[in-house]
């Protein structure tokens, strides 16, 4: 037997989940796997890699087990901001609670063993983190202090609870109230503090352009494209004149619609109507990203690493070097470009025909903002006869597919969003919500619609594609809300929730004052949506069957289904077994997990210019409306700009106010004062701090 001869880690883990024996020393499993007595020192090494990799637990003795079948789960340790975390596992089950004091020296995004200790009434599971197995965080980003024996660093991110030292000699060239970038050199433990060295100086917080490098490396977000990526990009360019079978559309009249700002156009739309009356094709036209992105170049490897692009305030951090995303893939004004197009039939009642896929060149006619399609919408401006004609029986047809998308139970949160409006400079100027527009919903419509198609044709086809899940919520999670909604006057049938059900809560409150109240609830009961090898379908959009086909140059999964849906229904080949499997589950869990992190990243650069915008309304009082409600005091959301910000319960100072969980609401014991989502109050501004991120308020009344 050779080296390569030696048992894979399937046989190994298979026989000791079937062991009757219990936990195995590794001469007992070596004798059961018959691997010769010449290869066992380096079965044993192998056996040890596998228990650094977290497939196996070695416990007294000297003996071995799967994690499982000794109470131990391997998974990621997910931090709240209370200190608090959840892991969840690598295989599935439900996510483990893990309180700070149990934590030990973890930190989060680490891959952890957790021994679950125990599992309250109506809750799920609680745990101890008994082994850190890898190591997430290198680097830490924090405000630096120096006292007279040695430095620290107090991290900007809340997740990382504790303070990291500084030893003399380890500080560069920061100063006091630097923001710096700290490598980790040794990790602590529950009663010891970790410590590092400086590796990078920011500067002070306040300097232009530190807090947006304080974001980029806090996430470990990368600032530039090494340069073989960008070499390989200048190397895909030339696959622009690469000949090949596609069809030619360029005669077809497609645009894009965009925000104003954008300059990655990576969807297109056309029209034209068929022999029948009243029936249409509408083509959906994608960037053909695949094209220039091979199957495991440095290019793909470098997307697979970044997994999306991140949209900060003032900056994209894309997915693809520049020369691909906004130029060679970009569907520009004017230009051949190749696309991957997706033809559907619709008549006007919104009724869905046949479809087929197209490798295609086609030529956008124009590019087009939101503003001027909502101008031409509202009958304020026209574009031309022939773009006008087109946009106009979109929008019919995306009204009739909204309506049998709401009649199905697909749930519409209406959630706000801000913008930030910057000035030259990059200084705050103004924080507005973004006005969801018709012409918005227009474009969102037509891809949701490719995204079902895809997602029902790889199901039908057994396709190995990233599918876009979102489970329904957690039984204890829906237990609570149905509880919830009763005690307010919703009932909800009996049986398992239906997001039907839910649309029509949210139906009836729109526009009454406990409306705020019910969506935000009905929201914290989800799951998020993530990406699976399985299609679990999608609760959110009451869809059997949903995936991400529509970006591939912002969001790798939509790249990967590009890949196969072209191999597979334009080619007629069969698809690799090496795009399923183990390689799929990896694409999966690498794309959910760099989503969070784009997204967590994206909210704290609009939060950081908040608290820079709010730094100038010192002192300045506005009336709000109350956002979200804690135990420790209560959010309002101004009516002046977009900025939530804090009234703690401390300076609460008429009573003493107890938080009541199932009515989300800060009571007063003595007053039966209340404080809870939706109330309207007057509130001054008292501090914007952007090293604790956060901005509070003081209460000045309660409005009527």
């Amino acid at each position: 037997m050779s080296r390569t001869d030696l048992p894979d880690t399937k046989a190994i883990l298979s026989t000791l989940r079937d062991s009757n024996r219990g936990p195995l020393r590794p001469k007992d499993l070596a004798r059961k796997l018959e691997v010769p007595k010449a290869q066992y020192r380096e079965f044993r090494d192998q056996l040890k890699a596998l228990e650094g990799s977290g497939h196996l637990s070695r416990i007294r003795g000297n003996r071995y087990s799967v994690p499982e079948k000794i109470n131990l789960t391997v998974g990621k340790l997910s931090v709240i901001r209370s200190g608090d975390g959840f892991v969840r596992p690598e295989t599935k089950g439900e996510d483990i609670f893990v309180p700070a004091s149990r934590q030990g020296s973890a930190m989060d995004g680490d891959r952890v063993a957790v021994r679950i200790e125990g599992h309250p009434r109506g809750k799920g599971p609680v745990g101890r983190i008994l082994k850190i197995l890898e190591r997430a965080r290198p680097t830490v980003v924090g405000t630096y202090r120096q006292n007279q024996n040695f430095g620290f660093i107090s991290p900007l991110d809340r997740r990382v609870a504790r303070d990291i030292l500084v030893p003399r000699g380890r500080e560069g060239d920061a100063s006091d109230g630097d923001v710096v970038v700290v490598r980790i050199t040794q990790f602590g433990s529950a009663k010891q503090n970790s410590s590092g060295e400086v590796e990078r100086v920011l500067g002070p917080m306040e300097k232009p352009g530190v807090d947006v490098l304080a974001i980029l490396h806090g996430h470990g977000l990368p600032e530039e494209f090494p340069a073989e990526v960008e070499e390989a990009a200048a190397g895909a360019a030339e696959r622009m004149d690469v000949p090949g079978e596609r069809v030619d559309h360029r005669d077809l009249h497609v645009f894009t619609i965009d925000p104003t700002e954008a300059r990655d156009h990576d969807d297109a739309l056309s029209i034209r109507p068929l022999d029948r009356p009243g029936v249409f094709e509408v083509g959906i036209h994608i960037a053909d990203v695949a094209h220039f992105v091979e199957e495991g170049s440095v290019l793909d490897m470098e997307a697979l690493n970044r997994g999306t692009s991140v949209y900060l305030v003032d900056q994209v951090i894309p997915m693809l070097p520049h020369l691909l995303s906004s130029d060679l893939c970009s569907l520009r004004e004017g230009e051949s470009r190749m696309a991957f197009s997706l033809f559907v039939t619709l008549d006007e009642d919104g009724r869905v025909g046949k479809h087929r896929f197209e490798r295609t060149w086609i030529r956008c006619k124009q590019s087009l903002d939101y503003g001027q399609v909502q101008a031409l919408l509202e009958d304020r401006e026209s574009i031309d006869k022939v773009t006008d004609e087109a946009i106009l029986q979109l929008n019919a047809i995306a009204q009739k597919l909204r309506e049998k998308r709401r009649a199905r139970g697909s749930l519409d949160f209406d959630l706000p969003e801000a913008r930030v409006v910057l000035n030259a400079e990059g200084v705050p100027q103004d924080i507005q919500k973004v006005q969801q527009l018709e012409s918005h919903q227009l474009i969102e419509d037509f891809m949701l619609l490719a995204n079902e198609v895809v997602a029902g044709e790889a199901t039908k086809r057994r396709l190995p594609i990233p599918f876009r899940i979102h489970e329904s919520p957690a039984k204890d999670r829906g237990e609570d809300l149905r509880s919830f909604l009763a005690s307010v006057g919703h009932t909800l049938p009996k049986g398992p929730l239906e997001g039907k059900a839910l649309q029509a809560v949210l139906d009836r409150v729109e526009g009454r004052p406990e409306q705020s109240l019910i969506s935000t609830v009905i929201l914290r009961s989800m799951q998020k949506a993530r990406y699976d090898p399985e299609n679990l379908g999608h609760f959110g959009l009451a869809s059997p069957a949903y995936a991400h086909f529509t970006s591939p140059i912002r969001r790798y999964p939509d790249l990967v289904t590009h890949r196969v849906l072209a191999r597979a229904l334009v080619d007629e080949k069969e698809v690799p077994d090496r795009w399923g499997g183990e390689h799929l589950e990896e694409v999966c869990e690498r794309s959910s997990e760099q989503e969070r992190k784009a997204q967590r990243a994206e909210r704290d650069s609009v939060d950081m210019k908040k608290i820079e915008f709010m730094k100038r309304h010192l002192g300045d009082d506005f009336p709000g409306t109350i956002a979200g409600v804690t135990s420790f005091g209560f959010f309002v959301l101004l009516d002046d700009f977009f900025v939530e910000g804090l009234v703690h319960v401390s300076t609460l100072n008429d009573d003493y106010y107890e938080f009541v969980e199932e009515a989300y609401a800060l009571v007063g014991e003595r007053s039966r004062k209340r404080f809870q989502i939706g109330q309207r109050v007057q509130v001054q501004v008292a501090r914007a701090d952007k090293e604790e991120r956060q901005i509070d308020f003081k209460l000045l009344e309660k409005l009527s």
